[in-house]
């Protein structure tokens, strides 16, 4: 009876967003320390409602967190590296323990499930080619059931944005 009672606790579906919304995901993704005030200033629209329709879109997901975002150059992660990691097998137990490593490895930004010739893709952030070595050879290659490595060094970053709206 008192499971009867108890309302079910439903996701939130993404909210509908109008031109109104993405104005807002747009400034914050600009600047993530605009003010309401500027934000609705700049929509033209009152801070209560700007406020709201933030709080919702946070909610709901829409707006997963706010970040600083730094120059890794300048906080000794000058060398970027695109890894393509095959496995040795393909079963979810594998992946998942493929993946459990990498989420415990400082020198990984991003890690992509991809299809063709490799499984995941890495971008991997290091001071140098020394730094390099030491993961590839100590880390990731001592990760279970890696396969293969392939390494990809980035040359320059010609577009690298965040911004989605």
């Amino acid at each position: 009876m008192k499971k009867m009672l108890q309302k079910e606790k439903v996701p939130l579906l993404p909210p509908l967003l109008d031109e109104k919304d993405l104005a807002i995901l747009k400034l914050l993704q600009q600047n993530a320390r605009i003010t309401v005030r500027e934000i609705s200033d700049a929509i033209h629209l009152s801070t209560t409602p700007v406020h709201e329709r933030i709080k919702r879109m946070e909610d709901a997901g829409v707006i997963k967190q706010y970040a600083t975002l730094l120059d890794h150059s300048k906080v000794k992660r000058g060398l970027m590296v695109i890894c393509y990691v095959s496995l040795r097998q393909h079963n979810k137990t594998a992946g998942a323990k493929f993946i459990k490593a990498i989420m415990e490895m400082d020198e990984v930004m991003e890690c992509y499930n991809i299809s063709g010739d490799f499984d995941f893709m890495l971008k991997v952030l290091v001071e140098n080619m020394d730094a390099y070595y030491d993961f590839h050879v100590n880390r990731l290659s001592e990760a279970e059931n890696i396969g293969n490595v392939q390494s990809v060094f980035v040359m320059g970053i010609v577009k690298q944005t965040h911004v989605l709206v």
